[in-house]
């Protein structure tokens, strides 16, 4: 049975693999492992085979994996809610899923003088599916230049969730990261995780988000199959 320094052996050497054939550097694609529902010791696993940023799709989950796992880089990849904001603010590194002014006003206001500026990205609705959360494409310059205006915050780029199997989604989002680059000095683009992160680096993605193909399925998914 694999153990999960296998997997990320396996999923690293794939990643390589993938950048190569696109003509790229693999050191400009950075691995986020998706540790949401995962444990302490899973995760600790992960650290010990070399994995040091990992993301988490709620605040309240993730406090004691911080706490616990100190040194890490902690993402927020799930949708923040304004009362969540402060703590995402002050816990996080980075908080990937930013699609409201509101939703930056406060973590910038509530980010610790302290801590170093925190990386956000934009979520982008790129399918423009209501379940869906995210700015639409239209709107991102909008919302970039009000955060860029924000002390505290440092935008880095842009984080979006296609549709499976929608290739032409990844290239609508690196099109739109292309116009903004240079406006914002841009240098994160996040999309492609398990099943498509190699698609997603041929299109330009520099951090993929994998869950499953490292730590295997949910643990939560687990207890109730």
């Amino acid at each position: 049975m694999a153990t999960i320094a296998d997997n990320l052996q396996a999923v690293r050497a794939r990643i390589a693999s993938a950048a190569r054939a696109a003509g790229r550097d693999p050191a400009t694609v950075t691995l986020l492992a998706a540790s949401k529902t995962h444990s302490i010791a899973r995760i600790a696993e992960a650290q010990a085979a070399g994995q040091r940023a990992f993301g988490e799709n709620y605040v309240q989950d993730a406090l004691p994996k911080i706490d616990a796992l100190p040194g890490l880089e902690w993402h927020l990849i799930g949708p923040l809610q304004s009362n969540k904001a402060r703590i995402a603010a002050e816990r996080f590194d980075w908080v990937q899923t930013v699609d409201r002014e509101k939703i930056a006003g406060r973590l910038s206001e509530h980010r610790p003088a302290h801590r170093p500026a925190l990386n956000v990205l934009i979520q982008v609705n790129v399918s423009g599916e209501g379940t869906k959360s995210g700015v639409a494409p239209q709107e991102v310059v909008v919302l970039a230049k009000t955060i860029a205006a924000l002390p505290r915050l440092r935008l880095r780029g842009l984080m979006a969730i296609p549709r499976a199997g929608m290739v032409c989604e990844f290239s609508k989002l690196k099109q739109l990261f292309d116009d903004l680059k240079e406006l914002f000095a841009l240098d994160t683009l996040s999309m492609g995780m398990s099943d498509d992160f190699e698609a997603a680096i041929a299109e330009g993605s520099t951090m993929v988000r994998v869950g499953t193909a490292i730590f295997g399925q949910r643990e939560k998914e687990k207890s109730t199959a």
